[in-house]
């Protein structure tokens, strides 16, 4: 059976001995807890998340390592789940450990993040991690950093070369640890909210005014215009970029209130 990478699949497997012994080390694993790892590849990371943990569910869409995988931990502490990560219900877990294939990384952290576990070590793009981690007014502050930091405390570890895979990807690596909380804000609606944020940075180079009026149809306002106008007009003059979350909570949660009016209620 041929095993090798294929590039067309997002396939860089991670090689590196060192690297691979930092991530599992920055887990800080126990005997007793259960890990997801997806896309696990050949199992170069498999192996050492098995050593250390109670059991280890790891996630491969290709048919080929998944088959391999299963023959060579056939009996042990390893379940192996052949599918896309998106489509698979994931198991009950304690931490996830990965080397994410980059095409689906946005996506699979927004579903690991709507589960509970204790905290995450997870291999991204480093403009993508750099992104998660920027706070207000940083040149990658963005909607990225907005949503992903409403569920989780995210810290930046270590940057990984691209010499450490195999094949070598075209970007360089930074390995995140993504810890679950409660958000610091009280937010009245979360879909309101994350459309008013997804509406906000559409238009990051137009003033938040002009932005949300041109994004009204996301968040399904009536009259944006009278909403607008009962808004915060000190927030609504910086852009997205020179907003924080709790801000934008404020923002959110007062369309929500005012949305339950009627219109007659509005100003304007």
């Amino acid at each position: 059976m041929d095993l090798a990478p294929d590039k067309r699949k997002d396939q860089h497997f991670l090689v590196d001995q060192n690297v691979l012994h930092r991530i599992v080390d920055a887990a800080s694993l126990s005997p007793d807890e259960d890990v997801l790892e997806i896309g696990a590849g050949p199992g170069n990371l498999t192996r050492l998340l098995a050593q250390k943990s109670h059991h280890v569910y790891t996630i491969e869409m290709d048919r080929r390592f998944a088959e391999a995988l299963e023959a060579d931990f056939r009996g042990s502490n390893v379940t192996v789940l052949q599918g896309n990560a998106l489509k698979v219900d994931f198991p009950r877990f304690d931490k996830v450990v990965a080397n994410l294939p980059y095409s689906i990384s946005s996506d699979v952290t927004f579903k690991l993040l709507r589960r509970p576990f204790k905290f995450a070590v997870l291999m991204y793009q480093r403009e993508f991690a750099l992104r998660m981690a920027a706070r207000a007014g940083e040149e990658d502050y963005s909607r990225l950093s907005v949503t992903v930091q409403h569920f989780a405390d995210v810290k930046l570890l270590f940057n990984v070369s691209r010499r450490a895979f195999n094949p070598q990807p075209e970007v360089e690596s930074t390995v995140v640890k993504l810890t679950p909380r409660p958000a610091g804000y009280t937010v009245a609606d979360e879909e309101l909210f994350m459309k008013l944020v997804t509406a906000a940075f559409a238009g990051r180079r137009k003033k938040l005014r002009k932005a949300l009026l041109n994004g009204a149809h996301m968040m399904s306002l009536k009259d944006p215009q009278a909403i607008l106008s009962a808004l915060p007009p000190e927030i609504l003059d910086r852009r997205a970029e020179q907003v924080s979350p709790e801000e934008f909570a404020l923002l959110a949660n007062e369309v929500a209130r005012l949305v339950k009016h009627d219109s007659s209620d509005l100003p304007g």
